[in-house]
């Protein structure tokens, strides 16, 4: 009888991407992968440790499956993923119960140690960060049609609050055939959208090329046969080149969309992050990717409560997302993490930055409003996703997977998930769009 193993991957969409690389590890060696995690013999839970609500949303889950381990309908608990790399010892001592936990440096043995826990044996091993293997068959834990293309891992950008140089190490670029042939493949089985993804996703190619690559890579994924969309995620202000834009107004399938984490606009505040710039130049960069790439939307994340953010820093923060108008945005109460240079630093009080993140998001509020109705009238692309009712939903080029809105249409017609179809915008519902889809 086969052994039956779940996957529970938890955090962002690089860390998902490290599961399917596990995911087809596991098939390619006999097991037999299972949807329902709690009803498997074997449980792997590729956890996140990147801020305090993750880390807590991690350890609930390891104690879930615990807890169904000690009465008996499961067999084995696997750890692997951030929180593991990040707090390692404290994982193995504090989880007895846990009968695997794998840094990211050992995901390559966790056959064995699979093998080794339905034996009886417990497995705790970690090795270098760089040991993680970036390349290899993926199965997709999202539905068929789209897939985040990860093109590096760890970060040179050292902010004070990040706790990512620490877990994943210095950047470290895959070879750009690598990507390219991956890319192929992932087209070949019915992928239409690539969201390329990395800690800092401009730097790709400076560690192994020497210079920025991302353009060269972004035009060579625009010429595989089968791929529609292709969007960036996680770009850094600073390597926001005229190169970069100039390949984004000129290739058609790289959707005008861009993740640009700001994380403040406060010069003061900017400097005690170890980044650099302030609202005004900010402004001006944002004005030139707007004027260079004509309709791009701009999706941003903004970290509230930063340590020694006073009232007039977080006002501007305010102001600044008032005046910018992004078209998406998120926030973050700051998270203080041991170990980085933030975590020394006078903190604000904790009830202060959940409140005011969730003023950021007010404010945001009225700026959907304001671009949502401009788009009233506009006949979008949409890839469909679903059904719910009577309605169908799907993303427009303004909608990156999991973290953005939805457009919610009529039809006269069925559809599949993964066609994209045209549908005129006619309402708005609060962050998501409505429309009647225009018949060819």
């Amino acid at each position: 009888m086969s052994v039956k193993v779940g996957m529970v991957s938890l955090g962002c969409s690089k860390n998902q991407v490290d599961a399917e690389l596990l995911l087809a590890m596991l098939a390619d060696g006999g097991y037999e992968i299972c949807a329902d995690a709690a009803q498997c013999d074997v449980v792997v839970i590729n956890t996140c440790g990147f801020i305090e609500d993750a880390k807590r949303e991690s350890i609930e889950n390891i104690l879930e499956f615990v807890q169904l381990k000690n009465e008996g309908k499961i067999k084995a608990v696997v750890v692997t993923g951030c929180l593991a790399e990040r707090y390692r010892e404290e994982v193995a001592q504090e989880i007895p119960e846990a009968d695997v936990v794998l840094g990211i440096g050992r995901n390559g043995d966790l056959l064995q140690a699979i093998r080794d826990a339905l034996a009886g044996k417990r497995t705790v091993a970690f090795g270098e960060k760089e040991e993680l293997s970036l390349e290899g068959r993926r199965i997709l834990a999202n539905a068929p049609f789209y897939a985040y293309l990860k093109v590096g891992d760890g970060c040179n950008n050292h902010c004070t609050y990040c706790a990512i140089p620490l877990i994943r190490g210095p950047m470290r670029s895959r070879p750009i055939e690598k990507i390219v042939e991956e890319a192929r493949q992932l087209a070949a089985s019915g992928v239409t959208e690539l969201n390329v993804v990395a800690q800092d996703t401009t730097r790709y190619g400076e560690d192994l090329y020497g210079k920025l690559m991302l353009p060269e890579l972004l035009t060579q994924l625009c010429k595989i046969e089968g791929v529609h969309w292709v969007r960036i995620l996680y770009c850094y202000p600073d390597r926001v080149t005229d190169e970069l834009l100039e390949v984004m107004a000129r290739e058609e399938k790289v959707v005008k969309y861009m993740d640009i984490p700001l994380q403040h606009c406060n010069g003061r505040i900017l400097r005690a992050m170890n980044r650099r710039g302030d609202a005004q130049s900010l402004k001006a960069l944002l004005q030139k990717v707007r004027e260079r790439v004509p309709d791009v939307v701009l999706r941003t994340t903004m970290i509230a409560g930063f340590p020694t953010e006073t009232e007039e820093e977080f006002s501007e923060l305010c102001q600044f997302i008032q005046e910018v108008k992004f078209e998406r945005l998120g926030c973050f109460a700051y998270s203080a993490e041991e170990d980085t240079p933030a975590y020394e630093m006078e903190q604000v009080d904790e009830e202060i930055r959940r409140r005011r993140a969730e003023l950021v998001m007010e404010t945001q509020y009225g700026v959907m409003e304001q671009v949502n109705r401009a788009r009233l009238g506009r006949t979008l692309e949409v890839l469909v996703e679903g059904r719910t009712g009577r309605l169908w939903y799907g993303r427009s080029y303004m909608d990156a997977p999991d973290i953005d809105t939805k457009v919610f249409f009529t039809s006269k017609r069925a559809h599949r998930p993964g066609e994209y179809v045209k549908v005129l915008v006619d309402g708005v519902e609060e962050y998501d769009l409505r429309g009647k889809e225009v018949e060819a």
